[in-house]
């Protein structure tokens, strides 16, 4: 499958205005637009403009409401609780971030959930706002039942991410990983471009180890037996206890704790009661900001300065191939394959735009 290279720009004002045109506000469509190309900016193709076929689908057939309004339901000084309403992710979740930083500028901690809500996107986004801020932020969500428990073969829990972002020089430290093997967006990669998966990425519905994207995808939309290996795979001489453990921890901070659904109750692919958690936290409250983010930027330097494995030249620390990846496509473009192309000039031709009047 070939790739073409999308001005950023361009693909920013056409995905914008195919959001406008469902519904929402400019500024709910700026949100939306940048946490999906800052996704493919960071090199995360499955986070980014190839999954706006399923955002669009998502909103003909009303699992999101353009027009609904996300509300506080419960609130302290340090924390809160939002009913997401079936809003779209980013717009609600970047609502419920900000809170969370108010909240930390004022008291030194904010941590603020929500539950009923969509699809929100990279986990990191939300992380990196509250570092933005010279905070330290973390950012989570459940989604629909995809991941099968170690010995298990029956999904129970979400890919649901865990992300954390430490401000630091000249990276900020930037961590966010799905708590399985790969996300369910690696799994619809391979299926578009027609590539076996990777041995230990997925099962089958028998719980071993399937290769075929597509079985595996078709037993996540039949909700049949089957789905994705916990980071560590299907063995706990290789961790699969811990990536097991890694997602009931995201659970408990995003489905539990919002008092939404948990993973396995999750319906419609996650789109309409899917529960996020959100923290900001005032670093400061441990002695001289400068100190601490100076530690924090020794350690990471430290880190690409160490010794090398042969054959290997460069040690990288979370977040630093990601800002290296945007400085690239901000002067190279996004990389979009034939199928996703295809895609977007279909979701333009549904709400009456041209693709090529942006693309040319």
């Amino acid at each position: 499958m070939s790739y073409s290279y999308l001005p950023v720009h361009k693909a920013r004002t056409y995905c914008e205005d195919i959001f406008e045109r469902h519904g929402f506000s400019r500024e709910e469509c700026r949100c939306i637009v940048d946490v999906v190309l800052t996704a493919d900016l960071y090199g995360i193709e499955s986070h980014g403009i190839q999954r706006m076929i399923r955002y669009h689908n998502s909103l003909v057939r009303n699992l999101v409401d353009a027009e609904a309004k996300p509300k506080i339901l419960f609130e302290t000084p340090l924390s809160a609780v939002i009913e997401g309403a079936r809003t779209m992710g980013q717009t609600t979740a970047s609502m419920a971030m900000n809170l969370a930083i108010r909240k930390a500028k004022a008291h030194g901690f904010g941590a603020v959930t929500v539950r009923n809500c969509n699809h929100y996107g990279i986990a990191g986004y939300y992380a990196k706002m509250a570092a933005k801020e010279d905070l330290l932020g973390a950012s989570s969500t459940n989604t629909e039942a995809i991941a099968i428990p170690t010995f298990g073969k029956q999904p129970m829990l979400g890919t649901s991410p865990l992300a954390l972002c430490m401000p630091a020089d000249p990276y900020d430290f930037w961590f966010d990983a799905a708590t399985t093997v790969v996300p369910r967006g690696k799994l619809e990669i391979y299926n578009k471009r027609g590539l076996p998966l990777k041995d230990g990425w997925a099962a089958d519905e028998s719980g071993a180890s399937c290769s075929d994207a597509r079985h595996v995808l078709d037993n996540i939309n039949a909700k049949e037996y089957g789905g994705i290996f916990p980071i560590g795979g299907s063995s706990i001489d290789t961790g699969s206890h811990k990536g097991y453990g890694f997602g009931i921890i995201a659970e408990l901070c995003t489905g539990i704790l919002s008092g939404g659904h948990t993973s396995p109750h999750v319906q419609n692919g996650g789109m309409g009661d899917t529960s996020f958690g959100f923290l900001a936290l005032d670093y400061g409250l441990f002695g001289d900001k400068k100190e601490i983010r100076k530690r924090m930027s020794t350690l990471l330097q430290e880190l690409r300065d160490s010794a090398k494995a042969d054959g290997h030249d460069r040690i990288y620390t979370h977040g630093e191939k990601e800002m290296e990846s945007m400085k690239e496509k901000m002067e190279t473009g996004i990389p979009a394959s034939d199928k996703t192309i295809d895609e977007l000039k279909a979701i333009g031709q549904h709400v009456g735009l041209r693709y090529e009047d942006y693309f040319n």
